[in-house]
């Protein structure tokens, strides 16, 4: 199959996708792609977990929208903005926590995270990430791990990174495990150590046609879809067009089948300038949520120090009258006539405030 075969418009899991022409790749790449695609037989493997891939694409935009590491407030907001596609649990604790996100590790397992997405997201495809070092070891390591984020946290399949052998084996074990497994290929944030830091993939020709590689081998093992990581676009759009199954691009350009971000970043919820120095060059704000968040706090500090939080229509409980000396009578019956003292004041405050004259008095020693 030739390299502009791949890159037609075709049909993809029952939802249209339409690819760049052949002249947008690189002849020297192009040429690297079709002979290895050549090299791999004229017909497409089986794809197991094709119809776990329906399931999540199924009556969907042409394009889903992912969202990454809400947590349970954010799994309930998600379905009110798109109520029927698929949300990324990628559920990694430390991101709220203000800590670095890359290496959570085996015994920061997200159970406790999966399950209060799953909780607020009852009508999402939901999937857990496995912790680094949950999976590295073995393959019996990386299914112990599946099943645990599986039976502990209510996903509904979970995520593994990397192309590497011992990876392609973990993701065919867990599958035939039966778990759903969604792969993660270029940029894998837990392997940054490997890596030099968080660097783009896919740069060179080599480099390129691994990611296309390893993207067939993930789906060869039984993956229903593949996350792709800073890759260049043609890169993603090359690995797409060879797939049978999704891709979820992220920070990979417009040609995949679907697109994630993480959900603190699109949003806008960090507005410190150590953030702000990180955030990916990928990542689009469609919020300015930290700057609410924070003019909202400074305005009930403020509030609390001045003491007109809380004032009458955020007091709705009270004494009724007829109760108000008896309470006030039985206080100073048992010596506590300070305490009375002070809730004689606190009526008296709020009778002027509810008639329009607000006096807060000190009313504590």
């Amino acid at each position: 199959m030739s390299f502009s075969r791949l890159l037609t418009p075709r049909i993809l899991l029952d939802n249209s996708g339409f690819f760049p022409p052949s002249s947008v790749i690189a002849p020297s790449l192009s040429r690297q792609l079709r002979c290895t695609r050549t090299g791999m037989g004229g017909s497409r493997p089986p794809v197991p977990h094709r119809h776990v891939a329906l399931r999540v694409l199924n009556n969907v935009a042409p394009e889903p929208a992912v969202y990454g590491g809400g947590g349970g407030a954010g799994a309930q907001q998600v379905p009110a903005a798109a109520a029927r596609r698929v949300t990324l649990a990628t559920l990694r604790g430390k991101h709220r926590r203000g800590e670095p996100i890359s290496m959570v590790t085996a015994y920061d397992y997200p159970s406790g995270h999966c399950r209060a997405v799953a909780r607020g997201a009852t009508r999402t495809f939901l999937i857990g990430d496995l912790p680094f070092g949950s999976y590295e070891s073995s393959t019996a390591q990386a299914v112990d791990s599946a099943v645990r984020v599986m039976k502990e946290g209510g996903v509904d399949a979970i995520k593994l990174e990397g192309g590497a052998p011992s990876r392609i084996s973990a993701a065919r074990a867990i599958v035939e495990a039966g778990i759903a497994v969604m792969g993660h290929i270029g940029l894998t944030p837990q392997s940054v150590s490997a890596l030099g830091g968080f660097r783009p993939q896919g740069r060179t020709v080599e480099s390129a046609v691994k990611v296309v590689e390893a993207a067939l081998a993930l789906q060869e093992a039984g993956c229903f879809a593949v996350v792709l990581e800073c890759v260049p676009a043609p890169v993603a759009a090359a690995a797409t067009s060879a797939l049978q199954i999704p891709t979820i691009g992220i920070g990979a350009g417009p040609f995949c089948s679907g697109q994630v971000l993480v959900y603190h970043d699109l949003l806008g919820m960090f507005q410190h300038p150590l953030h702000a120095k990180v955030t990916p060059k990928f990542c689009k704000q469609y919020g300015n949520i930290g700057d609410a968040i924070n003019r909202a706090l400074s305005e009930y500090k403020q509030e609390v120090e001045t003491c007109s939080f809380p004032g009458p229509s955020h007091t709705p409980y009270r004494l009724a009258a007829t109760d108000v000396d008896a309470f006030l009578n039985a206080l100073q019956k048992k010596g506590l006539n300070v305490a009375a003292d002070a809730a004689a004041a606190a009526v008296e405050n709020t009778e002027k405030e509810k008639n329009g004259t607000p006096q807060l008095n000190k009313i504590y020693a």
